[in-house]
């Protein structure tokens, strides 16, 4: 983890470079005379060697210091309030999207794994896998400018936005269910696969001999087998969350962070694209190494892959 951590602060800052845009210009203006763009830009540091941008920049993340944001160069906003504002509602968004994935995709899968097993319902079987392979496809865009036309603008049920005035648990409803639907799916025909293959077993097949209630057989035989495999995939469904997340809250005009990359991005706000950028992908990976952790602990065997 420390190492992709390392690498990771070094693509944030080495990537935001690539970027054609003068940030110096964009802050002084279009307009502005060469001698105030060199101004500005000895303001913001960036006359200095590129080596020395990156230890100043390595610095300060290793002190909580993300630097100041361009866009308000001589007042000297710190990019960590920028982040304090923006990280909780981003955090949010996330959580929700990431609590229905797991409260749709489990009971879905599981129950379409029984009903679909021996071959049975193959109908259904047709009917569940490509649809769920239909909306899986969706992009997270397609999914919110969707959602909220025909709940936000046609039936007036739910805000489009996060407004002053609007209740939050409100306004989440929308950008979460366009964030998590596609993720649902996906998980959700997994679960289906490790359910047949769950009740493929010997064990299984014990566990019906002896007449348990049904209950019981998939409560407490076949669900925590099934999670074990959820759980590995629980990483990679986050990272995707993720990066839906930055696309979606524009959309929705989300106050976090995803809005405020992409208006960093068009103005080429250095130190808010490396702080989103980083903080993101660091929670990524910390997620990733918690949920190989978890696994570790649930099922021991892993550790010795």
């Amino acid at each position: 983890m420390i190492a992709v951590l390392a690498v990771l602060l070094v693509g944030t800052f080495v990537m935001v470079r690539l970027f054609h845009a003068d940030p110096a210009r964009q802050v002084a203006g279009p307009e502005a005379d060469p001698q105030l763009v060199a101004q500005v830009r000895a303001e913001l540091g960036l006359n200095q060697p590129i080596w020395v941008q990156f230890a100043q920049y390595a610095d300060g993340v290793l002190h909580g210091d993300f630097g100041s944001s361009y866009e308000a160069p001589f007042a000297k906003l710190p990019v960590a309030r920028v982040i304090g504002e923006t990280f909780p509602w981003t955090a949010a968004l996330a959580g929700v999207a990431t609590l229905m994935v797991v409260l749709f995709s489990v009971p879905i899968g599981l129950v379409s794994g029984i009903l679909t097993r021996d071959n049975r319902h193959r109908r259904f079987t047709l009917v569940f896998t490509g649809g769920a392979s239909a909306i899986a496809s969706i992009p997270a865009f397609l999914l919110a400018t969707f959602l909220s036309a025909v709940f936000a603008v046609w039936l007036a049920l739910l805000p489009v936005g996060a407004g002053p005035d609007t209740p939050v648990w409100e306004a989440i409803i929308l950008p979460a269910t366009a964030l998590a639907l596609g993720d649902i799916f996906i998980l959700a025909r997994i679960i289906r696969v490790e359910t047949l293959n769950v009740l493929a077993q010997d064990y299984i097949r014990t566990a019906r001999s002896k007449r348990l209630p049904a209950h019981v057989l998939y409560l407490r035989h076949v669900l925590p087998n099934v999670l074990t495999a959820a759980l590995t995939l629980g990483g990679s469904v986050f990272a995707s969350l993720i990066a839906g997340a930055v696309i979606v809250e524009n959309v929705f005009d989300w106050p976090g962070m995803g809005t405020k990359l992409v208006s960093a991005i068009l103005v080429g706000d250095y130190p808010v694209i490396q702080a989103c950028v980083l903080i993101l992908g660091t929670a990524v990976i910390v997620i990733n190494t918690a949920v190989d952790l978890a696994l570790g602990f649930l099922d021991p065997r892993t550790l010795n892959r």
